[in-house]
C-alpha cells in the first residue's frame, strides 16, 4: 500500500505507460473527483522521478525532466 497523494501515484501510471489508462481515470474521477486543474499537475508530479535517475544514468533522464519541468513551470 502507498500513503501518497493519488494525483502522484496517476502520474506515475501516466509516465511508465498504463494501458487503459483513461479507464483508470474515469474510475478514479467517479469514485472521488479530481480538484480542477489536475491535468496540469501531472508533469510537477512526474519532476522528481525524470531527475532522480538524472544524476547516475545521465543524458535522457536529465532532457525528459528538463522538458517537463520547462512545461510545468512556463504555464
Amino acid at each position: 500500500m502507498h500513503g501518497g497523494h493519488r494525483e502522484t501515484d496517476l502520474a506515475m501510471l501516466a509516465l511508465f505507460g498504463c494501458p487503459y489508462l483513461d479507464h483508470v481515470l474515469d474510475g478514479y474521477q467517479r469514485a472521488a473527483p479530481f480538484a480542477d486543474g489536475r491535468a496540469d499537475r501531472v508533469g510537477l508530479h512526474q519532476l522528481f522521478p525524470l531527475l532522480v535517475p538524472a544524476v547516475p544514468f545521465g543524458h535522457g533522464y536529465a532532457e525528459e525532466g528538463l522538458k517537463t519541468a520547462w512545461a510545468v513551470f512556463t504555464r
